[in-house]
């Protein structure tokens, strides 16, 4: 493995994190909503399930899943139902003015809902699997391996903490107030969206 293949894989995993997504609606909205600490904790834990994804398709869970459809199935449709549940759970709130999003309980559940939102969809091991035999060369070794998923992890976290550090500032959370019904009914819209497509996608 060389220098070269690591610049690719984070050139392909930033395009990646920039595309519109769950992660990327949750990162904004938990900034927007919660502050700065809020919004760096959130990517936190979304960068943390991203690179377990990366993780287990270097351990082969993508061939698992062929050999065993069920078990994706089973996961694909548990992923599909949390984020309609989280979609339901933002249209019905769109009005509810905020609540303040301090303290350490505030960011374990920031951390843990950035978590639960990139383990809900199953198709990133297969991305993971697909970008990784195209960029990295045959025969990788465990430290190699293991270089890779810091590598992921490193991008992650430092692009939601950049992210969030920019949205944190006072002017974008009073924009955010101002048109909250309906920035949170667009993003519920679109979360139960992406869920219905998860559900419904063979």
């Amino acid at each position: 493995m060389e220098v070269a293949h690591l610049i690719a894989f984070n050139l392909t995993l930033l395009a990646a994190m920039a595309s519109p997504g769950p992660a990327m609606l949750l990162s904004v909205r938990a900034t927007l909503t919660g502050g700065r600490a809020h919004g760096i904790v959130t990517g936190l834990g979304l960068g943390t399930m991203a690179a377990a994804w990366t993780g287990l398709a270097l351990l082969g869970l993508d061939t698992l899943f062929a050999l065993f459809p069920w078990a994706y199935m089973t996961m694909k449709i548990a992923g599909a139902l949390y984020l309609l549940w989280i979609a339901y759970g933002m249209w019905r709130d769109a009005r509810t003015p905020l609540a303040p999003a301090s303290g350490p309980l505030r960011r374990r559940r920031a951390f843990l809902s950035g978590l639960m939102v990139n383990l809900a969809n199953p198709k990133s091991v297969i991305f993971a699997a697909s970008v990784l035999i195209v960029i990295f060369p045959a025969g990788l070794g465990a430290a190699e391996k293991a270089l890779i998923v810091a590598n992921h992890l490193a991008v992650e976290w430092i692009s939601y903490t950049l992210f969030a550090l920019a949205l944190s500032t006072g002017p974008a959370r009073d924009g955010y107030l101002r048109l909250k019904p309906l920035l949170d009914r667009i993003a519920a819209a679109v979360l139960g969206a992406l869920g219905m497509r998860l559900l419904t996608d063979r």
